[in-house]
């Protein structure tokens, strides 16, 4: 039987498969790192309020980034090349979404507008990371070799969601509700286009790898366009909607780090399993 379960039990077991699922999403959650960090450094000074939980979210991706790399370790295995058809953050960045690169690399303060647009972008690919990581909790949260991995990202992940929400909500009251609200659809409209290619692309090289039957390979890739479909017509507002988090302050000092391997204090889409950033 076709199932979230079988499927990712199926990548799990398998050496060079686990090898890309792992490289995919540790060069996803370290380049979120890097992102983080340099936003961080080039708030404006009517922002740096923000600052130390941006440092802390930075930190939480690169933790996740090791986390993923320790699994591969513990395996005996080293990180491949991710292809670039599994990129999801610079298929983002192509389409304009969130902050570009080259902005980033500069040494000049980001605009109050700037800090916005980050914040929008990052409560849509943090609903797609936190509802992955989540299903992935549900099933292989007490497995014996990534039970704890996933346990602290997803504990993370729904962290870094909850700050995205209090916040955009404070920037809404402060004025920014106009942009915030564009931002959103925008972001929430790309992503899901972006999740869908990159979830087909997973799909075919892990297809390849496990060697699955044309019929597997063609309800997995019809489940995935079916997601996308609803998305498109409706699933979306899900990812650009805005609530009070029942946690507050999730990323300020003080509040609970989760640890995880490799050090004790990453999005990759998963093609197969409700197609982990």
């Amino acid at each position: 039987m076709l199932s979230a379960r079988s499927l990712f039990r199926e990548i799990l077991d398998h050496d060079e498969s686990f090898q890309l699922f792992c490289s995919v999403a540790a060069s996803g959650e370290s380049q979120g790192g890097w992102e983080n960090a340099r936003i961080a450094a080039l708030v404006p000074d009517t922002m740096k309020d923000l600052a130390p939980r941006i440092v802390r979210h930075s930190a939480d991706e690169e933790k996740h980034g090791r986390i993923f790399h320790a699994l591969l370790r513990h395996r005996g295995l080293s990180p491949v090349t991710v292809p670039a058809d599994t990129d999801y953050t610079m298929k983002l960045e192509r389409l304009g979404i969130g902050l570009a690169h080259e902005k980033l690399r500069r040494a000049e303060p980001l605009t109050e507008r700037d800090i916005v647009v980050h914040l929008a972008h990052s409560r849509v690919t943090e609903q797609r990371a936190a509802d992955q990581m989540r299903l992935l909790v549900r099933y292989f949260g007490d497995h014996p070799g990534v039970g704890k991995a996933v346990r602290v990202i997803s504990a993370d992940e729904d962290d870094h969601l909850a700050y995205c929400h209090e916040e955009l909500l404070r920037l809404a009251r402060a004025g920014h509700g106009r942009t915030i609200q564009r931002v959103l659809r925008q972001s929430a409209l790309a992503e899901i286009a972006v999740h869908r290619d990159v979830s087909l692309a997973v799909t075919a090289h892990l297809g390849r790898m496990l060697r699955w039957p044309a019929p597997k390979s063609a309800a997995l890739t019809a489940g995935i366009r079916s997601v996308y479909a609803y998305e498109r017509f409706a699933g979306w507002h899900r990812m650009a909607d805005l609530r009070m988090p029942e946690r507050r302050d999730a990323l300020a000092a003080g509040a609970t780090d989760h640890g995880g391997p490799g050090r004790t204090r990453p999005g990759v889409p998963v093609a197969t399993a409700s197609p982990v950033a």
